[in-house]
């Protein structure tokens, strides 16, 4: 074998000793930052609608879901947080007047509140919200309270 051949082999077996040791590293797990924290934050409640989707911040929900003669809109959520969310919008309620299908729709501003979070029977590991109360801030429907407290479902 010439000197040639033998530094051809030389060159080509570190080479593929290179190339391997450097495709180990490569494929090797990071460490993890230091920046991590111990323990990740658990996520934020949900609000569950009535098709049983979990929603956050909704720009609307249907609070009577047989036949949403009762639901809100335009929400604008100010806080949203692990115990409790709150939000401004406006109440669309029907006056089921002579009937509801025959009923007429009343907008009423509100201030909603979620709280009580606890875990969710469809997804244990996610918590929702399980009641929610309305403030009624100006005009309200014929016999309601001010502030109307609903428990939510599970």
């Amino acid at each position: 074998m010439g000197t040639h051949t033998v530094r051809a082999a030389v060159t080509l077996g570190a080479a593929a000793l290179l190339s391997a040791g450097l495709a180990t590293a490569s494929a090797a797990p990071a460490a993890q930052s230091s920046a991590t924290p111990e323990h990740a934050k658990p996520p934020r409640p949900v609000l569950v609608d009535c098709f049983w989707k979990p929603q956050a911040r909704p720009d609307a929900f249907i609070l009577a879901c047989g036949d949403a003669n009762s639901r809100l809109a335009s929400l604008h959520w100010s806080a949203w947080n692990a115990r409790s969310a709150v939000a401004r919008g406006v109440n669309f309620v029907n006056d089921c007047k002579p009937y509801c299908a025959a009923g007429t729709f009343h907008s009423y501003p509100v201030i909603v509140r979620l709280d009580r979070p606890e875990p969710w029977k469809k997804n244990p590991q996610m918590k929702h919200f399980t009641r929610m109360s309305l403030v009624f801030t100006g005009a309200r429907p014929d016999g309601a309270p001010r502030v109307v407290t609903y428990p939510l479902w599970n």
